[in-house]
Formats: structure tokens, C-alpha cells, sequence
């Protein structure tokens, strides 16, 4: 077997006899979009989505300069160094076909760790035209009960007495827009792609309640000037495994350290709502709307919950992936009847859109035996996601009546996970949560209080005033501390 081919823009050429490249050029200093955390979610979804606008020679003013805020994206900084900010996307089919694809969208990566200055100056450049977001939920430093901005944070704290040294993503947007204005610059777009439920409003209240302590006048300009669209956005996107490197070198022969799996669905809805111009997304499927929210709620509450539903009931079964869920009968059904009897009926009619389709496409999905997306990582931070993908459901089924009792096995499921962190086979569970060790300390008091675990009002709220949520809960959470066959109890729920 050759060596395979290194990933670089010198070699593009010759990896381009093997897999599809970029047909345009891509110049560092074309960068209209700054992107701040640059995962595997946005290098499958914003950045493919420019991909093709490039290759159809429509943005050739709108490269990506990623921007990394953690010690974590030093790894990504590396990689892409070496590879000239190129990566491969690797399409994986439901029936086995396999489509690699370099994308060459991203053109510069910057480190605010290490020199935060060189962010500053790129976000303030005039070519920059939109800052976009991926920085997870509990990015955006907020309490998910209350909707207030967590001042307590330290680097919060820290900017507030520090301006000019930025630590969070407000602190390194302050700077920029403030150097903007004094400039006599027009303001950029900041547009939020997480899946936050109104991302695009959360994301302004918590810079204008961050800003407004720092600079008052400065927060009234933005107030004014800088639009923040929401946006739905939806591509399932699993974490890069050595298998997928290696089958990169051996059957296409292309080494790239680092690159993105995806599935072919993608969805991308946006409010055109923008302060300095923007690509002609529309052009390669995005679809603009003057109201994202009835996009927004459907898929948080029909794929991020249901993958939640999954992940979490799977996790306690023992399975390790959501397609090993699915392909479990008991699973898919419990998913479904959830799908059908709770989340559905609080969605109402959403325009353009088949919902019995769209909970078609959703089991299709996650069934796609060539992605899968482990357990593990749709469990990662439930914290910050279930209050906004689960939870609001049952507040809402329980304001009208509806059933909540699919929902109540997976928060009781979710509390002996965080409990004792281990399936029902005593296998480790690995569990990554900014709120974990909280969550334990509130688990584990359920033997002596069965309503322990639910007396976290930042995530639950007052359900614990609901009677009958909380006998339904206690009634649950009690077997399962007693024996926890989980399979068994969404046999009898359902």
C-alpha cells in the first residue's frame, strides 16, 4: 500500500485524484466570517454550507477565520496548522456508501488563550461581517431556570475589572464592537448556531447584560446596531474516532488528523436578520424565514430530546450507540409513543413542514447503522440540554393536561445515572457534565428523599410543587433504585 497523501493546501492537487477538493481559491485575508468554537458540528454544517457557495463562486469575500477560547482547541489550532486549515468531510449513507470530501471554507484559526490581541483586531477588522457561535449551551453563561446571566462566574468577574484581557466570548466580542464604533465601523452580525431554543434572542440579552455592566454607552450602540438572528440548525455529527482516521489513509489515501463524519440530512433555518450583509446561503439550501421559532422548537423537542430519550435509557441498558437504540424494538417504540403522545401535541402546525415525516426521517436517522454516535456524547452535558429539550416539555404537557409519563422514566433514569454512574450490568459509565458533581450530590440523596434529585431549581424548576408529577416521579425513581431493568419499565410504559 502507498503512503497516504498529507492534507495540505501543497498537496491539493494530488489528494484531489483520490477525493473531491476545493475548485476555489482560498485567500487568508477574504475572511467576512469570524467563527468562535470551531467543533465538529460547524465544520459538517456553516462551513460545508459555504463550501458549496464557493464552489458555485458565490463567496469568495466570505472565508472563515475560526477562533478557539478553550485550551481544548489547541489540538484542532495544531492540526490545522500543519494542514492549512483544510479537512476532510466524510458523508456516511445509511446504505454503506461513503462520500470523503475536502473543505476548504476555513482559510485561518486563531488562539484567544495565546493571543488574544490577534482575536481581538480579526473580529474588529472591517472585512469581518458576521461572528458566529458554537459554543455549546453552557457557553452562553446563563441559569437555565431563571434566564439570567451568572455574574458569579470568575472570568466574568474578571473581564468586568479587565476589559482590555478578555477570557469569555462577551469579553472578546466587547472589545472588538467597541473598536468598531470608535472606528466608525458598521457593526457585524452575531449569529448564534447552537441549540438553544431563540438562540439568536439569548445570545442578545446576555451580551447587552454583560456589556451594560462594563459599558453603558457601549451597549446601547449594540442595542442599536448589531443584529442577532436566530437560527434552527440540524446535523447529526459524531465524534471522530481513530477507526475513521485510518479508513481515510487506507481506503483513500489521505491523511488528515482530524476529520468530520457526518450524515447526509442537513437542515439550516435562519432569520434574515443582518447588520452588515451576508452570503447568498439560499443559493445552497438554507432557508430564510421572518420567525425561526416554530423551526426551533420542533427540532428541540423531537430530535435533541428524543436523542435524549435514547441516550439516557440507553446508557442504563448498556447500549453504545443511539443506532444499537434503535435497533432495539422496545427502544424505538418507547422513542416513537414519546414523540407521538408528548412532544407532538405541544408543537402545533408549523408551516411548510409534515411532522409525521419529519418523526419519520428522525428514527431513519438515528437508525443509520454507519454513524454511530455513541451514548456517551448525547449525554454529555445534560444539564444544560435537557431543561431546554425534555423538561420544558413536561412544564408544558402538565400547564395543559397532557401525558408527561414517557419524559418522567428518562429524568428518573437521568437521576440514577448521575447517582451511581454505572448500567445495569455494573459497567462505568463515563460522565461528562459541568453540573456533575452537583448532580451526584442531589442523586445520591434519593434513597433517603426520593424528590432529592428534583430540588435542583436551576434545572427543574418548581416541579417539585407539582403533585402529580412527583408521585409519577417517586413512583419511578423508586423501582428503578430497585432494580434497574430499564427495558422493563418502558415495556410497561408503554
Amino acid at each position: 500500500m502507498e503512503k497516504p497523501i498529507q492534507l495540505n493546501q501543497a498537496n491539493l492537487q494530488e489528494v484531489g485524484s483520490h477525493i473531491p477538493v476545493p475548485n476555489y481559491s482560498r485567500a487568508s485575508d477574504k475572511t467576512g466570517i469570524v467563527h468562535i468554537g470551531v467543533g465538529g458540528f460547524h465544520r459538517a454544517h456553516q462551513a460545508y454550507y459555504l463550501h458549496l457557495l464557493n464552489k458555485e463562486g458565490y463567496a469568495q469575500e466570505w472565508g472563515i477565520c475560526g477562533i478557539g477560547l478553550r485550551e481544548a482547541d489547541s489540538k484542532l489550532y495544531d492540526i490545522f496548522k500543519k494542514q492549512d486549515h483544510l479537512y476532510t468531510l466524510i458523508v456516511k449513507h445509511p446504505d454503506g456508501k461513503i462520500e470523503p470530501e475536502v473543505i476548504g471554507s476555513i482559510v485561518d484559526f486563531k488562539m484567544g488563550i495565546t493571543n488574544p490581541e490577534s482575536v481581538i483586531a480579526r473580529i474588529a477588522a472591517a472585512d469581518t461581517k458576521i461572528v458566529s457561535l458554537t459554543i455549546t449551551e453552557g457557553g452562553y453563561n446563563f441559569n437555565p431556570n431563571t434566564g439570567e446571566f451568572n455574574f458569579d462566574n470568575p472570568d466574568i468577574q474578571h473581564e468586568l475589572q479587565n476589559p482590555n484581557d478578555p477570557k469569555t466570548v462577551y469579553g472578546f466580542l466587547t472589545t472588538a464592537l467597541k473598536r468598531r464604533r470608535d472606528a466608525g465601523l458598521p457593526a457585524f452580525t452575531i449569529l448564534s448556531c447552537d441549540n438553544i431554543e431563540h438562540n439568536g434572542d439569548i445570545t442578545r440579552r446576555m451580551m447587552l447584560a454583560f456589556v451594560a455592566r462594563q459599558d453603558a454607552d457601549l451597549a446601547t450602540w449594540i442595542a442599536q446596531e448589531v443584529c442577532f438572528p436566530n437560527s434552527m440548525v440540524d446535523r447529526i455529527t459524531p465524534v471522530t474516532t481513530l477507526a475513521d482516521i485510518d479508513s481515510l489513509a487506507q481506503n483513500y489515501g489521505v491523511a488528515d488528523a482530524w476529520p468530520v463524519t457526518c450524515e447526509p440530512f442537513i437542515q439550516w433555518v435562519v432569520e434574515d436578520k443582518f447588520s452588515n450583509g451576508r452570503p447568498a446561503f439560499e443559493k445552497v439550501g438554507v432557508q430564510f424565514v421572518p420567525d425561526v421559532g416554530p423551526y426551533e422548537k420542533m427540532k428541540l423537542r423531537l430530535l435533541n430530546a428524543g436523542h435524549s430519550v435514547l441516550g439516557l435509557l440507553g446508557a442504563l441498558h448498556g447500549h453504545p450507540t443511539i443506532n444499537a437504540c434503535i435497533e432495539d424494538e422496545v427502544f424505538s417504540s418507547y422513542l416513537r409513543t414519546f414523540l407521538d403522545q408528548e412532544a407532538t401535541p405541544i408543537l402545533g402546525n408549523i408551516e411548510g413542514i409534515d411532522l409525521e415525516d419529519y418523526k419519520d426521517s428522525l428514527l431513519e436517522r438515528f437508525a443509520n447503522p454507519n454513524i454511530k454516535d455513541s451514548v456517551s456524547r448525547i449525554c454529555s452535558e445534560s444539564s444544560a440540554k435537557l431543561p431546554k429539550f425534555l423538561i420544558a416539555t413536561v412544564h408544558d404537557n402538565l400547564a395543559t393536561g397532557g401525558s408527561i409519563k414517557y419524559a418522567t422514566l428518562v429524568i428518573a433514569a437521568w437521576c440514577y445515572y448521575s447517582d451511581k454512574g454505572m448500567d445495569r450490568h455494573g459497567h462505568p459509565i463515563e460522565i461528562i457534565d459541568v453540573m456533575s458533581i452537583e448532580l451526584h450530590q442531589a442523586a445520591e440523596q434519593t434513597t433517603t428523599d426520593p424528590l432529592a434529585f428534583i430540588r435542583l431549581e436551576s434545572l427543574f424548576g418548581d416541579l417539585i410543587k407539582n403533585e402529580k408529577f412527583t408521585k409519577m416521579y417517586t413512583e419511578v425513581v423508586q423501582k428503578i433504585y430497585t432494580d434497574t431493568n430499564i427495558k422493563k419499565y418502558m415495556k410497561d410504559t408503554i
